[in-house]
């Protein structure tokens, strides 16, 4: 059977393309997209997820509002326009302090495109208008239990008189026969005792894989991780509590990983047992880093 591939990658691909960017006054490319991953918690065990696994970590912290401020501050002096998006490993709107973090990315840095993504399961039209009212560009909506929330959220969109542009639903609902309605991977091997498993492979493979030419990925600590695949954590590039944004992006290790996996090397931990198609979003970015 043909892999699903998320609608949504299009459009992310595009926005990656059209917020591409440079640090002022080099060729060195800019992230397009900064993940963070704001906590160590969610409220679900899907399936699909590594989560589902017996022995997978629930942890119930929250990042430090001051590591936020330090990395848009950063940021802005580099007139970052491109994705700040709240998703990762968990589920942000736990966070009460989530309302917070959007305004400040939103003061930080007017000309950002600021994302959350969300299984709704809080969400109600109190919670739904502070998000925009805070700054939120786009909330993504990732439906699990059925049709008829996707008429629920739906309604809910339009009764808190959003734009089309400012929500995108997706059907995660579906049989495993047709991949949940989600791109899936083995999550660099975290997906071997998932309640649906798959194997992690056993031979690395040989084709190319851009996420981190483009993205930067937070963790909740302060850790920053190659990729958003890496479930289990195993390849970390520094941690923003002791470093700078700059100096983590242009690391050795962020430079040795891109420049492998820009050229279909994958025999390193954890991109050796990954099967993630790594090619959909961020090819200028890649390209721009061969030159550069």
């Amino acid at each position: 059977m043909k892999k699903f591939i998320d609608p949504y990658i299009k459009k992310k691909s595009q926005k990656s393309n059209e917020l591409f960017q440079y640090f002022p006054d080099t060729n060195i490319p800019l992230p397009s997209e900064i993940e963070i991953s704001e906590s160590g918690t969610c409220n679900r065990k899907c399936s699909f997820c590594p989560r589902s696994a017996e022995d997978f970590l629930d942890v119930k912290e929250f990042i430090n509002t001051n590591l936020i401020l330090k990395l848009v501050t950063e940021l802005k002096s580099y007139n970052f326009k491109g994705t700040i998006r709240f998703s990762g490993f968990v589920e942000p709107l736990l966070d009460k302090n989530i309302y917070n973090l959007i305004k400040i990315c939103r003061t930080a840095l007017q000309f950002s495109n600021i994302e959350i993504v969300t299984n709704g399961d809080v969400l109600n039209i109190n919670r739904l208008k502070k998000l925009f009212e805070s700054g939120l560009n786009k909330l993504l909506i990732s439906v699990y239990d059925g049709p008829e929330d996707v008429i629920k959220f739906q309604k809910l969109c339009e009764k808190a008189f959003l734009r089309e542009d400012q929500y995108f639903i997706r059907h995660r609902y579906l049989p495993p026969e047709q991949d949940f309605g989600i791109t899936l991977s083995n999550r660099a091997g975290m997906m071997e005792k998932a309640e649906h498993k798959i194997s992690k492979l056993t031979e690395s493979l040989n084709v190319p894989c851009f996420y981190p030419s483009y993205t930067f990925f937070l963790d909740y600590d302060g850790d920053v991780l190659m990729c958003p695949h890496d479930w289990g954590k195993k390849r970390k590039l520094g941690n923003l509590n002791t470093k700078s944004f700059k100096e983590i992006w242009l690391s050795k290790i962020s430079n040795e990983s891109r420049k492998k996996l820009i050229n279909g090397d994958r025999k390193f931990s954890p991109c050796d047992t990954c099967d993630v198609t790594g090619t959909l979003i961020g090819k200028k970015h890649a390209t721009a880093w061969n030159k550069s």
